[in-house]
């Protein structure tokens, strides 16, 4: 009996011979295939749990039958195939999904009397060309659509408002600060700041309304993690902001002050969020940046009104000192542009090689007086009552010193009768106290104007305090 069903199992010859062609076709064509083709489907026995009994419950045609009803009043199979031999059941035919294959295996195993079940339906890799899905999707999303209507018309009420309303918290909050806060970027910040959980309480509302607390919550956290990236990205950045916030709380300089920092000096004309423009007596613009003058050793020579001066005169060794001094002291006291408190100096500063080194110190208000043209005025005067007064200037260079003079007799001199030589020397001249180009000594400040490319916002620094006069 097993030769027999053995011999009619056979396949014949011409079957060989195209399973061999095939075999070839597939090891050519194979790797093309492997990238559109379906994934190979398992068809190795699945055992079930029912246990094998010597006589079979039922016979196998039965099985097959009912099998084959079932997946066909399905519709889900195409070319179904159902074969039981000795309680194995053989599946075949083309499945749409792989849970439709799944559920077929499923059924077989706990159908009656099936031992076994070899899966052999293959899932379908056919392209539907129907718009069904995508119109129901479409269908779908119009529908979620409108329901969040409502959510959306109350959006856009509230949020307005609050915006809106954060705007005139931001105003109120300006104008208090008007009179405590001088620089306008402080009050923005500070107006700012105030006015913000006014417009998150809106957004907050909306978001509680269309139940996306959670999702608010995710984009809060995302934002600070983004924030955070962002900082170490844009570090320098924020470094020059900062330090501009500290600057302009404590105002170490305004506009129109001279300052010294990090080896540059100049006025003051802007500070913005990222640098600082100065002026120089050049008359060129440097820009430094915030975090540097934050950092670094600010100069400030205009801080305060009353600034010291000096200058050095070198008279012979043959000059009282105490009357030079006197002389210089009187030169001083008498100018407008001296300040009488603190009083004048005047001091001997070292014994040069050919001259007396005196020093002299003064003082004046630097918001008004030039330095360099009221230095011109005093040394020019200065001079001028030293030399009425007969003091000699010698030069740094070493020279014999004839107090008395020296007399040179010419021929013409010495013939007898001859008239003494008359004095032609020019009276000493009385020098003014200011001159035409030093002009009124008044500071070379320039009118705070607004630098091209700046608000008001944009320029930290408040008006400048009101300079005394002279």
């Amino acid at each position: 009996m097993r030769l027999l069903h053995a011999a009619r199992n056979r396949p014949p010859a011409w079957a060989a011979l195209v399973l061999g062609l095939g075999l070839m076709v597939l090891s050519w064509a194979g790797p093309l295939w492997a990238q559109t083709a379906a994934p190979p489907v398992d068809a190795s026995p699945v055992s079930t749990e029912q246990t094998v009994d010597i006589e079979p419950v039922a016979a196998d045609a039965a099985i097959a039958r009912r099998i084959d009803r079932i997946l066909t009043a399905t519709e889900w199979y195409q070319d179904i195939e159902v074969d039981v031999d000795q309680g194995v059941a053989f599946l075949d035919g083309v499945a749409e999904t792989d849970a439709q294959r799944l559920w077929a295996q499923d059924l077989a195993a706990k159908t009656s009397g099936v031992v076994a079940v070899v899966n052999r339906i293959e899932v379908s890799t056919e392209v539907d060309w129907s718009f069904d899905p995508a119109l129901t999707e479409i269908n779908r999303l119009m529908q979620d659509a409108l329901a969040a209507l409502p959510l959306f018309l109350l959006a856009l009420l509230v949020l307005p408002l609050a915006w809106y309303a954060a705007k005139l918290v931001a105003r109120l909050v300006r104008w208090l600060l008007g009179d405590r806060l001088k620089t306008p970027f402080l009050r923005s910040v500070v107006s700012r700041i105030v006015a913000f959980p006014v417009f998150l309480i809106g957004l907050y509302i909306v978001l509680q309304v269309a139940g996306l607390t959670q999702l608010a919550l995710s984009l809060v956290g995302g934002a600070g993690v983004v924030g955070i990236v962002i900082g170490f990205a844009f570090r320098d950045i924020a470094e020059n902001f900062l330090a501009s916030l500290i600057l302009s709380v404590r105002t170490p300089f305004q506009r129109g002050d001279f300052i010294e920092v990090a080896g540059l000096s100049g006025t003051v004309k802007s500070m913005s969020t990222r640098s600082t423009l100065l002026s120089s007596v050049e008359g060129n613009q440097i820009h430094i940046p915030n975090a540097t003058i934050f950092k670094s050793v600010i100069e400030n020579f205009t801080s305060s009104s009353s600034r010291r001066g000096d200058f050095v005169v070198g008279v012979g060794y043959d000059a009282p000192v105490p009357e030079v001094q006197a002389i210089i002291l009187d030169c001083l006291q008498t100018h407008d542009a001296v300040l009488p408190d603190p009083e004048p100096m005047v001091l001997v500063d070292a014994l040069g090689a050919a001259t007396v080194n005196i020093r002299t110190y003064y003082w004046f208000n630097g918001h008004v007086i030039s330095p360099i043209k009221l230095k011109s005025a005093l040394l020019r005067t200065v001079k001028s009552a030293l030399m009425t007064a007969g003091v000699s200037l010698p030069d740094e260079a070493r020279e014999v010193i004839f107090p008395q003079g020296v007399q040179v007799i010419t021929g013409s001199d010495s013939a007898p009768g001859a008239a003494p030589p008359e004095d032609v020397s020019a009276p000493p001249t009385v020098e003014p106290d200011i001159t035409a180009s030093e002009g009124d000594l008044l500071a070379e400040t320039e009118p705070a104007e607004e630098v091209a490319g700046l608000d008001d916002e944009d320029d930290l620094l408040g008006q400048a305090e009101e300079r005394p006069q002279r």
